[in-house]
Order: C-alpha cells, then sequence, then structure tokens
C-alpha cells in the first residue's frame, strides 16, 4: 500500500485527482490533504507518507519552497501543474514524476507504479534536495545499468547511451561506439531507470542523452540532432522543456 499525501490548492484539481486515485491505482491511500505550502508541511509531518502529490503554484507558496521547509525528504515527490515551465526546476528537484493538467490516467498509474517497485526493492528515498548536476560527480562505477537481452546480461555506463527508441513493448539502445541492443521493457520502463542521469524524453517514442545533443532545428516542427547524426523528433508539447534543457546545457 502507498500512503499519499495531496497537496493542491484547488479543490477542482484535488477532486479530480482522487478520481483518478481510486479508479486507477486501487494500490493507494490517501492519508491528508492541503491547500498550502504550510498546511500541506504539517500534513506530511503528521503523516509521513510514502508519496506527496504535490502542486507547484498555490496562494502562500510554491511547491518548491515547501520542500526547502524539509531537512531531509524521506518522501517521493510527484508534482502537478499546468505549467510545463516548472519542469526543468521539477527534474533538478529529482521528483519521481511531472504530471501536467489534466492528467493523463496512464502517466499517473506509471508514477505510482514507480514508488510500488521503489517500496518493494526496499531502495532508499532519494535526497530531493541533491541537485540533477551532482549526477556527473558521480564515480563510473555509479552510473552503470544492467540490460538484459534475450541471451545475455550487459553492463553498460549510461555516459555511452546516446538514444533510446521506442518499439512496442521493447526498447532500442543506441551507443555512442554505433552498437544497438534491443530490450524488452517499455521506453516508459526505460525513462524509469535512465530519469536521474541527464535522459530527457522530447517525443514519445525518443528518450535522449542531452550530453549528445548537437542542435536544435526549429523548422518542420523542430528536432534535434545528436552526435550520431540521428535527428529526433520534438514534440509539441515538449519543446519548451527541451528548449530550456539546452539553455541550461
Amino acid at each position: 500500500m502507498v500512503r499519499c499525501v495531496i497537496v493542491e490548492d484547488e479543490l477542482k484539481s484535488r477532486e479530480a485527482l482522487k478520481a483518478l486515485l481510486s479508479r486507477f491505482c486501487p494500490g493507494v491511500m490517501i492519508c491528508a490533504e492541503a491547500g498550502g505550502v504550510e498546511s500541506g508541511k504539517a500534513m506530511i509531518e503528521q503523516h509521513h507518507p510514502d508519496l506527496v502529490f504535490l502542486d507547484i503554484e498555490m496562494p502562500d507558496g510554491s511547491g518548491f519552497r515547501l520542500l526547502e521547509k524539509f531537512d531531509k525528504i524521506d518522501f517521493e515527490v510527484v508534482f502537478t501543474t499546468a505549467f510545463e515551465q516548472f519542469a526543468i526546476k521539477a527534474i533538478r528537484y529529482q521528483a519521481l514524476d511531472y504530471l501536467l493538467k489534466p492528467i493523463v490516467p496512464e502517466e499517473l498509474m506509471a508514477a505510482v507504479e514507480k514508488v510500488k517497485q521503489l517500496k518493494s526493492k526496499k531502495n532508499s528515498f532519494k535526497n530531493i534536495e541533491t541537485l540533477l548536476s551532482d549526477v556527473g560527480s558521480r564515480p563510473p562505477e555509479k552510473r552503470r545499468i544492467n540490460l538484459a537481452t534475450a541471451d545475455k546480461i550487459h553492463i553498460v555506463n549510461t555516459d555511452t547511451i546516446v538514444r533510446c527508441e521506442s518499439d512496442n513493448y521493447y526498447t532500442h539502445f543506441y551507443f555512442d561506439n554505433g552498437s544497438h541492443l534491443l530490450i524488452s521493457k517499455t521506453l516508459k520502463e526505460v525513462e524509469g531507470m535512465l530519469e536521474e542521469f541527464d535522459f530527457i524524453r522530447p517525443h514519445k517514442s525518443h528518450l535522449i542523452n542531452i550530453h549528445c545533443i548537437q542542435n536544435f532545428n526549429r523548422d518542420e516542427g523542430g528536432f534535434i540532432t545528436l552526435t550520431d547524426g540521428s535527428k529526433i523528433p520534438v514534440s509539441r508539447r515538449k519543446k519548451e522543456k527541451v528548449l530550456e534543457i539546452i539553455h541550461n546545457i
């Protein structure tokens, strides 16, 4: 059971999220609700949830301000907002997920599933105060992941992955040496594996290493050229997020 607190100033948004959780996420128990920063902090301290659904803009401050009030973050955070321009800051606070309103049930279910997996594996909660830039200082052995193919398990350094591409229930991995792997995980699952290693998803079918971006072409709706020469389309919904990431590289 995942215990959660909802911090959202709009009653309609709280009710909509509660309805989605009730219908699509039966393993979630809502412990409390709050409509602002101070009341949200109080509810979190009282109920010690596994997960906090946190709005970003509220009358008495931002969701980021709420997090800064905690010396230690021992819960997962899923930001909920109607404004995509906050995505980069949410990533830097190492949120578990970032859901745009109106919330899509499939994306909500995927976020909750991440929490369940973390609980089942008894992983320690990530320190949300650690910025994304800290990832670059990790030693090489901490930047490796396991990829299982049909005949073997490959141990790869995330820095060598240029991009990943969806193929229904499979994902293609493309590496900087020109090699390629096909694994039996969805791109959404792969995104969960790589989200803390400077990877972004500019399109529903593509996940890319931001350090492999060569340029962003605004023509034809917009696409990114990577170091391996591949051209990755950028969806209209992700365009502003991608531009902000590029400006911060």
